[in-house]
Formats: C-alpha cells, sequence, structure tokens
C-alpha cells in the first residue's frame, strides 16, 4: 500500500482532484457504497447530487429494535408502579415475542433493500440498530465514559464539534458518537470527518460510510452543517493520535483554521470537546517508522503490551474517560466575508484550541485514576 496520504481540512487542492463519483442506486430502494477500488481514496466534491429514494423522511424515532418502550423501562428502573409477579410473568414473553418481531423485520428490510443511505453512503437503520448496539458496551461498561455539557449541543440545527484526538486508534471520535447520539435529548448524530486513510481500508471503509462519517475537506463539511447536521472533526490528525505517550494531553498544531473558515460560511456554532481517558489506552512508546511505511501506515505503534502479546496485545487498556462540551462559540454573528479572514480564523483557531486545551487540564486535575 502507498503511503497513507492525510488530505489537510482546509486544503484548497482537496477540491481539485478526481472527484468522487456520485452514488449509484441498486436493487430495491438501497443505494450502493462510493467506489473504492484498492488503494484508491475517495475525494469529496463541492456538491453532491441527491439519490433517487435518499433522504425519506421518517415519522418515527428509530430504535433498536430490542430497546423497550417508556413503559417497560420506568417498569424495569423502579420508575413507575411495579408490576405484580403475574404480571410481570405475562410481560416478560410479550417483550420477546416484540423483539423477535422487531428483528425479523429488520432482517426483512435489509434482504429486500427496503431502506435508505443519504448521498454521503450513511444508512441511519443500521448504524442506530447495530453499529450504535456493538459500540455501547465498549462505551458503558469498558470505558464507562462520563458526558459533561452535552447541553451545549443544540437541539436542531447544525453545529461543528471540535475535539483532541489521541490513542492511537481513534477509539475517541467512536466514543464521542456515541456520547452525541445516547446523552444529548434529542439523541443527535454526530457525522464525523476522517482522513482518506479510512476509506481505502477494506470492511473500514464501508462501515464509515455506513456509520455517516465522510472525508475530512470543507465541502462535504460545510454541505453537512446547513442540511443542520452536527459534524465532528479532529484537527490534530494523525499528529495528535499517533503522538508518543510522553506528549500525552499535549495538544499538536490544529493546522490553518479550515474548520473555523467552514463554520463561518455555514453560520453554526463551534463546540470544543476536550476527551480524558483515550490517551491511555493505548500507550505509545515506539514508532516503527520503517515497517509503517512498507505498510503505508502514517506510524506502526509499539506499546507495552503490543505486538509482544499478539492479538492479546490489541487490546486496549480499560481506562475511565471523561467527555466534556464546552461553551459553544458562535459564528451566525460574522460577516459572509469574514471566512476570507485570516487573522479572523487564526484568532478563533487559537481560542478553540486553548479552550480545549485548558478543559483537559482541568478534567486531569479532578480525575482520581487513570482507571477509576
Amino acid at each position: 500500500m502507498a503511503d497513507a496520504k492525510v488530505i489537510p481540512f482546509d486544503d484548497d487542492r482537496s477540491r481539485g482532484g478526481a472527484r468522487r463519483r456520485p452514488h449509484q442506486p441498486s436493487s430495491g430502494r438501497r443505494t450502493a457504497a462510493p467506489d473504492t477500488a484498492a488503494g484508491v481514496a475517495p475525494v469529496c466534491e463541492a456538491a453532491v447530487s441527491p439519490l433517487p429514494g435518499a433522504a425519506r423522511p421518517r415519522t418515527e424515532q428509530s430504535r433498536p429494535y430490542g430497546a423497550e418502550t417508556e413503559t417497560e423501562t420506568e417498569t424495569e428502573t423502579g420508575q413507575g408502579p411495579a408490576p405484580a409477579d403475574g404480571q410481570e410473568a405475562e410481560a416478560r414473553p410479550d417483550r420477546w415475542e416484540r423483539r423477535i418481531a422487531g428483528g425479523l423485520a429488520f432482517l426483512r428490510r435489509r434482504l429486500t433493500g427496503d431502506y435508505e443511505v443519504d448521498e454521503f453512503g450513511y444508512d441511519k437503520e443500521l448504524t442506530d440498530q447495530v453499529l450504535m448496539s456493538l459500540l455501547r458496551p465498549l462505551y458503558e461498561k469498558y470505558f464507562r465514559v462520563e458526558v459533561k455539557g452535552i447541553e451545549n449541543i443544540p437541539s436542531d440545527g447544525g453545529a461543528l464539534v471540535v475535539a483532541n484526538h489521541s490513542g492511537t486508534l481513534p477509539l475517541d471520535g467512536l466514543m464521542m458518537q456515541v456520547a452525541v447520539h445516547d446523552s444529548h435529548p434529542a439523541q443527535r448524530h454526530l457525522r464525523l470527518l476522517a482522513a482518506d486513510l479510512v476509506f481505502v481500508l477494506p470492511v473500514v471503509n464501508e462501515l464509515a460510510r455506513k456509520a455517516g462519517h465522510t472525508l475530512a475537506c470543507a465541502e462535504d463539511a460545510e454541505r453537512l452543517l446547513r442540511q443542520g447536521e452536527v459534524v465532528g472533526v479532529m484537527p490534530e490528525g494523525f499528529k495528535g493520535i499517533g503522538k508518543p505517550f510522553s506528549e500525552r494531553y499535549k495538544l499538536q498544531r490544529f493546522g490553518r483554521g479550515g474548520f473555523v473558515s467552514t463554520a463561518l460560511r455555514a453560520g453554526t456554532p463551534i463546540v470544543p470537546c476536550s476527551i480524558v481517558g483515550a490517551e491511555e489506552i493505548y500507550p505509545m512508546i515506539g514508532n516503527a517508522k520503517t515497517l509503517a511505511r512498507l505498510l503505508g501506515f502514517p506510524y506502526f505503534p509499539i506499546t507495552p503490551t503490543f505486538p509482544w502479546l499478539g492479538p492479546l496485545g490489541a487490546m486496549p487498556l480499560p481506562t475511565k474517560w471523561t467527555i466534556q462540551f464546552g461553551e459553544p462559540i458562535q459564528t451566525d454573528g460574522y460577516p459572509p466575508e469574514a471566512a476570507e479572514d485570516p487573522m479572523l480564523m487564526f484568532n478563533l483557531t487559537d481560542q478553540v484550541r486553548e479552550q480545549i486545551q485548558h478543559t483537559l487540564y482541568k478534567l486531569l486535575v479532578q480525575r482520581r485514576s487513570v482507571f477509576f
């Protein structure tokens, strides 16, 4: 594999390369994922044609087919009236019947193609009912994520969440996605911007598209923000996720402020996000650069357990995480030409970076232990 090339978020060259082919519909109303031939990374384009049958509005809020209704949840948590033993015994088979019926209905829709994906390849039903369910045990039981300041993400309309990046593998982005969906009252979906390496890896490419992620370029980000989506970006990129353990919780450079320019053009708030706990899941004590070049990776981590323990060494350490969303920085008060002002972009970028760094130090002081 060729050396992985990170397309900077604000790099103007991302607008002029090979254009990503629009998604072509397949059988039923299901649409195919974007073409990602081996070794070819997709690039964004300024305008993406909508798909036939895509973005069909739903009248019901999607939830996992195995999830209980509000009445069932209140009964199980003790917030509602406790049923008698006989009533509970009768209700239990009924719940399992609904779960099985919901699961069969989900499988039928997948097999017949009776579902939609948007122009970016996002499959909301699959994300809610399968991908989130797979990530939730890791989020709740393994990392025991504590979320603060979720009210700073608006209930509707676009918002750009800017977070620090760390951990050798990008689990922090996935945990942030679960945090926004499960903790926000409106159960909003976070659409992450990812590097081109994500979209050339087999399987990972398809899952990333289905989960709503897209290439980190200004055009795609602005389009999502104008559609009212919550977009997540980690400006440190590989510099942050691949930094040595000795530099943990020290933010790397945030680039040239491309994310600020995008938020200014879309008129959406910027929400700083600080993540504590991800730095310690894979303590990176070395980097096998030669092996990384051979494999086409930006780095090849060496940790106290990997590669010495083989596959077992790839298990992340069960650290305790805290994700805090800070006060939003409003951008709708700036004139349209503000997006072209380099001094304003520099100042806002520095403001976002300093707010994240200050919150990281504050959370580290409050933390009792790495694991508790």
